[in-house]
């Protein structure tokens, strides 16, 4: 998958209002990626529009969504229809939404199955075998059960179960964790791990929660205010991240996250309680307490960091590279 300088607003009134600009992402073969960023920084929106089911009141500006060379924004309906749940799938944030009160579980797994050419008797035995994989107790007795008599995180698993049904390529998990307790957050991380692994699926992860993050992606993508702050290796982000408000989101993790090799330094700067999100230029810069001058006019570019090509969007940090390297600033 690639994302190539997507741009989005949605239409309120008769106003336009901005939501994802310049949005640039990939997810290669069997890789596992994680957008994360807070309510508001354009990762759910970003999603919808790779899955293309987002609201009729968004409208895409510019940019290409590409998948295995099909740019998704111009392919027909029955071109998305054919590749969704086969090719795409994705698992939302809320499984009772997603999944259909009238009907029992095992027969919505099933019905998915059957409508890519699986018989009755084939897809019932394929949909019990889902549930054994995604960890449902007893899947012969809850192919029967309906929504409402399982918990939350067997919810979850069966709505894991319908989108890995037709071994999908990549994976789109909207905040799959959000609405589950911690110790059923770490379940469902750990399944989405195993199933990528077992099927070679490219996961694709948007949740608010770094620590979840970590846990279950090879690279990270950190959004603000509808741009990328900051991409590269999970593990340099998290142990050595460069862009100021990458900084802060880790510095907000709970300590009790021993997992997350955490980094220590200090904060590039202290976060002005400012002017919220900028529509021009950076749009941490009404928060950043040191930006640079033209961070508040245009919009930030690009400068590699780190020894694995770690993109970071910010002039403070190009006109610091530049100066190291002998330079005037920018």
């Amino acid at each position: 998958l690639e994302v190539r300088d997507l741009t989005a607003y949605y239409i309120v009134g008769h106003r336009k209002e901005k939501v994802l600009s310049d949005v640039n992402i990939r997810v290669e073969k069997g890789e596992r990626v994680a957008v994360v960023g807070e309510s508001g920084s354009g990762k759910t929106t970003l999603a919808s529009i790779i899955v293309r089911l987002e609201s009729e009141n968004l409208k895409i500006e510019k940019g290409e969504v590409l998948y295995r060379g099909v740019n998704l924004l111009s392919a027909e309906d029955k071109e998305l229809e054919e590749l969704r749940g086969k090719e795409i799938s994705v698992v939302f944030q809320n499984p009772s939404a997603s999944l259909d009160p009238l009907y029992t579980v095992g027969e919505q797994i099933a019905e998915a199955l059957r409508e890519h050419g699986y018989g009755k008797s084939e897809a019932k035995a394929e949909a019990i075998e889902l549930l054994r994989s995604v960890g449902i107790p007893n899947p012969e007795k809850r192919y029967n059960s309906y929504p409402h008599q399982l918990s939350g995180g067997q919810k979850q698993r069966v709505a894991i179960a319908i989108a890995i049904a037709l071994r999908p390529k990549l994976l789109v998990a909207d905040e799959p964790t959000s609405a589950l307790d911690v110790s059923t957050q770490t379940q469902i991380i750990e399944l989405l791990n195993s199933l990528t692994r077992e099927y070679g699926t490219s996961l694709l992860l948007i949740t608010h929660d770094i620590g979840v993050a970590y846990d279950a992606s090879d690279r990270m993508i950190v959004m603000y205010g509808g741009r990328v702050m900051e991409a590269g290796k999970t593990e340099e982000v998290v142990s050595a991240p460069a862009h100021p408000y990458t900084q802060y989101l880790l510095y907000s993790v709970p300590m009790g996250r021993s997992s997350i090799k955490i980094w220590s330094g200090n904060v590039r700067t202290t976060m002005r309680s400012g002017n919220g999100i900028s529509n021009k230029g950076c749009p941490f810069y009404g928060k950043c307490a040191s930006p640079a001058k033209k961070c508040s006019y245009e919009p930030p570019g690009k400068v590699i960091v780190g020894k694995e090509g770690r993109e970071v969007y910010c002039w403070k940090i190009i006109e610091e590279e530049v100066l190291m390297a002998g330079g005037r600033g920018i």
